[in-house]
């Protein structure tokens, strides 16, 4: 980590098991540039520690992540133009994209544990890990369209490979948070587990698998993965290349300050 950067993902080391755990918990743990960059850093280090069996992705405090981090002053975008500043949207999309391929495509089983808010830039990290466990606090949602942005992290193309097109459709263009109990029945996670179980049931699914052959369930999941991830690449750069032109637009900056002043932004399509 640079020395100037904050702490925002530690990991825990007990083989077999590594815990990568978002420990934000007074911001809700919210998302941010910085946090990918850690994300990957660790990951990379992960990918080749062959006492490493099985990865958990946890979060502390109240809640998984609730979303972007609105006020970290080195994730603002700037350019000397709209065009620019739309070229610069689109090549950092690019650059997350990246990151997240490396925590997506990392050859031991992730098994996330979600409470409380997973929202936004949470629910795409959530959707990267092979397992996902919800505690029947956890809520979830893609707010995007409610502060006029597009989703620029593939969460969306990942529901539509888990849940089906009209699910994620119905969730993103309505920005609702739905329940454990929905999440459950439409697939976003596997299973719901009272919350003060949460901890215990995943690392007991982890320890699991981790008895079995590694070498046999990193092949598992690379296979699954290359049927799941067809056509991927292709559509996370079709995304950044879709949602880039939004975060200039009057409506995002509408939508933004409505939120922050809790009323109703009165979008206007431009």
């Amino acid at each position: 980590m640079s020395a100037e950067a904050p702490v925002l993902i530690r990991v825990e080391l007990e083989p077999p098991l590594a815990t990568l755990v978002l420990d934000r918990p007074d911001k809700l743990n919210a998302w941010s540039w910085e946090s990918a960059r850690q994300l990957a850093a660790h990951v990379d280090a992960l990918r080749f520690d062959d006492r490493v069996r099985v990865v958990i992705l946890r979060a502390e405090g109240r809640a998984f992540c609730a979303g972007v981090d609105l006020g970290m002053p080195s994730d603002r975008i700037t350019g000397r133009s709209p065009a620019e500043k739309t070229r610069n949207y689109y090549e950092r999309f690019r650059w997350v994209h990246e990151r997240f391929r490396v925590f997506s495509d990392l050859p031991q089983p992730v098994i996330v544990a979600i409470h409380g808010f997973c929202l936004g830039a949470g629910l795409e990290v959530a959707m990267m890990g092979d397992i996902r466990i919800a505690a029947d606090d956890a809520r979830f949602g893609l707010p995007e369209t409610r502060v006029g942005v597009g989703i620029d992290a593939g969460a969306d193309l990942r529901l539509v490979a888990e849940i089906g097109a009209g699910w994620t459709k119905l969730l993103a263009f309505t920005g609702r948070r739905i329940d454990a109990e929905t999440a459950l029945r439409i697939g976003i996670v596997q299973e719901v587990v009272p919350r003060d179980a949460l901890l215990e049931h995943v690392r007991a699914l982890a320890f699991e698998i981790a008895k079995n052959a590694p070498l046999a369930v990193q092949t598992v999941k690379r296979t699954i993965n290359y049927r799941a991830q067809q056509g991927m690449a292709e559509a996370l750069a079709f995304e950044a290349a879709s949602a880039s032109p939004l975060f200039t637009s009057d409506d995002m900056t509408k939508g933004y300050a409505a939120m922050a002043e809790k009323r109703d932004p009165g979008f206007e399509g431009k």
